[in-house]
C-alpha cells in the first residue's frame, strides 16, 4: 500500500499505459481519477477498480482544452479535497517523415502530447503549490532521448514534455512539488498494436532491446508508483528511462 489514501489523477486512463497505472495505483491504495476522452473505456476501468475493492471514479477529459482541465480540478477538489499525484499519460502517435508531414498532423500531435501535458502540469501545480506537496509524472518516451527513424511530431512532442518537466521541477521545488518524467520504450498498447502485428517488425524491434522483449504497460506502471511514492521524495526534474536497455546501445 505504497500510495495509501493518496488521490491520483491519470489522463489517458482508459487504455494502455494509463490504464495500467490506474489499476496499479489502486492496488497500492490510491484513490484514482480515471480521465480520458474514451468515456466507455474509462468508465470500464473505474468500474473494474471498484469491483476489485479499490476506489476510483471516471471523468471525461479532453487534455487539449483549458476549460476541461479547470472543470476536472474542481471535480477532484469537491470529491477529495486534494490532489496528490497527476500522471499525464494521454498521447497519440503518427508515423510522419519530416518531408511528408502535413502541418495539421504536426499540430494535432503537439496539441495532445505537449500542450496536454502543459495544461495538466499547470493545473496540478496551482493546486499542489497551495497544498505544499505533490508529484507530477509526465509520460515522455525514449524518443525524447534519441532520434526516431520514422516520425517527427511524436519525438518532438515528447522532447517538449521532457524539458517542460525539468523547468516545472525547478520552479515548483521550493513548494515541495516534485515533477518527473518517464521515458518508456516500445510498449504493447493500442498505439503500437497495428505495427506489432507484423512479425518481422515485432522481431526487429524486440532485437533492439538487450533484455530481449518489448515493455508491458505494467513495467511502466511500477515506475510511476515509485515516482508517486515517498520512496522518491528526493527525486525531481529527472527522467526515469524504462526501456530494456534500448538507449544503452
Amino acid at each position: 500500500m505504497r500510495l495509501k489514501n493518496r488521490v491520483a489523477l491519470v489522463t489517458g486512463g482508459a487504455s494502455g499505459i494509463g490504464m495500467a497505472i490506474c489499476e496499479t495505483f489502486a492496488k497500492e491504495g490510491a484513490k484514482v481519477v480515471v480521465a480520458d476522452v474514451d468515456e466507455r473505456g474509462g468508465r470500464s476501468v473505474a468500474e473494474g477498480i471498484r469491483r476489485g475493492g479499490g476506489q476510483a471514479l471516471f471523468v471525461l477529459l479532453n487534455v487539449t482544452r483549458e476549460e476541461a482541465w479547470d472543470n476536472t480540478m474542481r471535480l477532484v477538489l469537491d470529491e477529495y479535497g486534494k490532489l496528490d499525484v497527476l500522471v499525464n499519460s494521454a498521447g497519440i502517435a503518427l508515423r510522419d517523415p519530416i518531408d511528408e508531414t502535413p502541418l495539421e498532423d504536426w499540430e494535432r500531435v503537439m496539441s495532445v502530447n505537449a500542450t496536454g501535458a502543459f495544461l495538466g502540469t499547470r493545473a496540478a501545480a496551482r493546486m499542489m503549490k497551495k497544498q505544499g506537496n505533490g508529484s507530477v509524472i509526465n509520460i515522455a518516451s525514449i524518443f525524447a532521448q534519441v532520434g526516431n527513424p520514422v516520425g517527427v511530431s511524436y519525438p518532438a512532442s515528447k522532447g517538449a514534455v521532457k524539458l517542460l518537466t525539468k523547468s516545472a521541477a525547478v520552479q515548483m521545488g521550493p513548494y515541495n512539488v516534485r515533477v518527473n518524467s518517464i521515458c518508456p520504450t516500445y510498449c504493447e498498447t493500442r498505439l503500437t498494436e497495428a505495427m506489432l502485428r507484423d512479425p518481422e517488425v515485432r522481431a526487429r524491434l524486440t532485437s533492439l532491446h538487450p533484455l530481449g522483449r518489448l515493455a508491458t504497460p505494467e513495467d511502466i506502471a511500477y515506475g510511476a508508483v515509485y515516482l508517486a511514492s515517498d520512496e522518491a521524495c528526493f527525486v525531481t526534474g529527472t527522467e526515469l528511462v524504462i526501456d530494456g536497455g534500448f538507449t544503452a546501445r
